[in-house]
């Protein structure tokens, strides 16, 4: 395979100081098990916030009021968001997590939990590639690929590109480098002749705000592609910021989709741009002002932070 490497000295860390980016789970109806038998798996784990159904949120989405709508957590001292929000996507392996495992007891452990009920995809094995290496997709339908050794970021989501977006993955991995602050291309690693789809990317790694993400295009045809099952939330602070990301991940995607700040990009990756005020104003214990909030959002494509505020402020 042809390999190029694009990297600042290997001394310096590339961990997280902000998250700018949440992996954002949508489950049925097991949210809370499935977040549950995580934080209980992975290390510097916690549940941070639960959040409930109310009477709009229940009658938009066809849930039953004070249900668990969305479960925030932690793994590995990495953010993530779950939703219980029906059988309306499922999750596939064209987003998985890498999970950089330090020892081989820790693989085995990690491995021996996760592929308990779910599905093997590449055997717990040595690799050309790495000392131990497996991929599977846990009984929640989450798919991890564990890997010895490993790095400073201990899961790093990977985007693999199938179907019509086959052999686009350098071509998305530019183009989130280029909207993103605080983004490099570490490494990137194309089949050559024989070894699979000449010139698709077999392996690539980046960071976007300085977290580290992987990328590939699939080895083979599948049948499946990215979906909002599994989106990434990007987290902003201001209206200009929400204007300018939800500008940049439209372009050229799939405007239809878009709906409470959610938006698929021109190569079907799922998104939501999404103001810290709408989780502030949402979580008020007050009813009547949360479900103004929540009334006012579900109008919304794009989310506007003075339209939300306005309804939490009405007397």
């Amino acid at each position: 395979m042809e390999t190029q490497i694009i990297t600042e000295p290997v001394t310096k860390k590339r961990g997280i100081d902000f998250q700018k980016i949440t992996p954002f789970l949508w489950f049925d109806s097991e949210a809370e098990e499935a977040v549950n038998f995580y934080t209980t798996l992975f290390n510097n784990s916690k549940i941070k916030i639960v959040s409930r159904y109310g009477e709009d949120g229940a009658k938009a989405s066809g849930r039953e009021k004070g249900t668990v709508m969305t479960v925030s957590f932690q793994i590995e001292g990495q953010e993530f968001v779950a939703i219980n929000g029906g059988p309306v996507f499922t999750i596939n392996p064209t987003i998985s997590f890498f999970v950089n495992c330090d020892t081989p007891v820790e693989i085995d452990r990690l491995w021996a939990k996760l592929s308990d009920g779910g599905e093997i995809f590449m055997e717990l094995n040595k690799y050309p590639f790495s000392e131990k290496y497996g991929w599977v997709k846990d009984k929640y339908g989450v798919s991890w690929q564990l890997i010895l050794p490993g790095r400073v970021q201990k899961i790093a989501p990977c985007l693999m590109f199938t179907g019509e977006q086959h052999k686009k993955a350098e071509e998305a991995i530019r183009f989130y480098t280029s909207v993103f602050e605080n983004s490099e291309i570490i490494q990137l690693e194309r089949y050559n002749a024989g070894e699979g789809p000449e010139g698709a990317v077999v392996h690539a790694k980046f960071t976007i705000n300085g977290q580290e993400f992987v990328a590939m295009d699939s080895h083979t045809p599948l049948s499946y592609n990215f979906n909002p099952a599994l989106s990434l939330v990007v987290n902003c602070e201001t209206q200009e910021e929400v204007d300018y990301y939800w500008d940049k991940l439209t372009e050229g995607g799939y405007k239809e989709a878009q709906q409470c700040g959610w938006l698929q990009d021109k190569y079907g990756l799922s998104w939501q741009v999404v103001p810290a005020a709408l989780g502030e104003l949402l979580s008020d214990p007050d009813p009547v002002k949360s479900g103004r909030v929540m009334q006012a959002m579900l109008q919304m494509k794009k989310i506007d932070i003075n339209t939300i505020q306005h309804a939490y402020d009405l007397q």
